[in-house]
């Protein structure tokens, strides 16, 4: 019987040719290579409350890896992307672009930190005036941007579009960019959640610079960056007054305030079960058949380390440096 340390990707320690840098975030671990290309190697560390948890997810690298892959295939018409290959199902190669430190989050419900903020009696958030009378996860009358600065360390921060330029965070002519694509990655996202029957409710798009042109980066339309709701199932809720059943990670907080921890200092992290870590990960899978609309098919994790190595030395050959 396979032991848990066989299925679970944890960190990597890799040099590769050409490598300028690396950087471990919270689930992934970023090389940089000559300054010019991103490999970005999606570990199964999850994290909630800006914690990463003591255990890994089997497969999850896997799935948010595949899931964030077809959706910026499927968004490369509206926008350029940084994705260039995913040698491995874990790993992602693409251009190195030069951050811009916003998010742009897009909503097309009111729920989540927009809902917080409305229910506290404010009616603007990022500058954006929303209408009267709204209830926790109704559909705002048009998508709205509410973007945030991403902070290095902490929490991010809500910001004004005036702000974004004030502070001179960006361009005008590149936050026009952003802003144009970040509604149609919406609008695509829509369609492409409407088809499986889902809402894509809220979501966050960030951007680059790569050769003086702002391209899209990060990952996209994952259930990590993203919220859903079941479109069989949302008009009863909401008439009916009752939560929404949602299709993203939010079940692992709901899981964790449940159990006396939201992040504060001092709080311990609530035993991992290996019940509970096989439940996130069936809840993965879930995700994963249901936007990808296949049997989700495990990868191998023997000598995990020495297969994910090989894929990106035998794509770094095909580089131009």
């Amino acid at each position: 019987m396979a032991t848990e340390i066989d299925t679970e990707l944890m960190a990597t320690n890799f040099f590769f040719r050409n490598q300028s840098s690396f950087f471990r975030g919270k689930v992934r671990d970023v090389y940089t290579l000559a300054d010019k290309y991103i490999v970005l190697i999606a570990c199964d560390r999850i994290s909630a409350f800006d914690n990463v948890l003591p255990k890994a997810i089997p497969y999850k690298g896997q799935i948010l890896t595949h899931i964030s892959s077809f959706f910026l295939d499927n968004c490369s018409a509206i926008i350029p992307t940084w994705k260039i290959s995913t040698p491995d199902p874990n790993v992602t190669i693409g251009y190195k672009c030069e951050a811009i430190p916003v998010e742009m989050v897009v909503r097309g419900y009111l729920c989540g930190h927009a809902w917080r903020v409305y229910k506290s009696g404010k009616r603007i958030i990022c500058g954006v005036k929303l209408p009267e009378g709204l209830k926790e996860n109704d559909k705002l009358p048009h998508p709205i941007i509410t973007p945030t600065f991403k902070n290095h360390a902490g929490h991010d921060e809500d910001v004004t579009m005036e702000d974004i330029l004030e502070q001179k965070l960006c361009t005008k002519k590149q936050l026009e960019k952003m802003s144009e694509a970040s509604l149609k990655l919406y609008e695509r996202g829509t369609q492409l959640a409407a088809e499986r029957g889902l809402i894509l409710v809220d979501t966050k798009y960030e951007f680059g610079i790569h050769d003086k042109k702002v391209m899209l980066i990060d990952e996209v339309h994952t259930p990590d960056s993203s919220r859903f709701f079941y479109l069989n199932s949302y008009e009863k809720a909401q008439k009916a007054g009752q939560p929404q059943k949602q299709l993203s990670k939010e079940f692992v907080r709901e899981w964790l305030m449940a159990n006396g921890f939201w992040g504060e200092k001092g709080q311990l992290v609530p035993e991992m079960t290996p019940e509970f870590v096989q439940s996130v990960t069936d809840r993965y899978v879930e995700m994963y058949e249901t936007f990808i609309q296949t049997k989700f098919v495990p990868r191998d994790y023997t000598n995990i380390q020495d297969q994910i190595e090989k894929a990106i030395n035998e794509s770094i050959e095909k580089l131009e440096f």
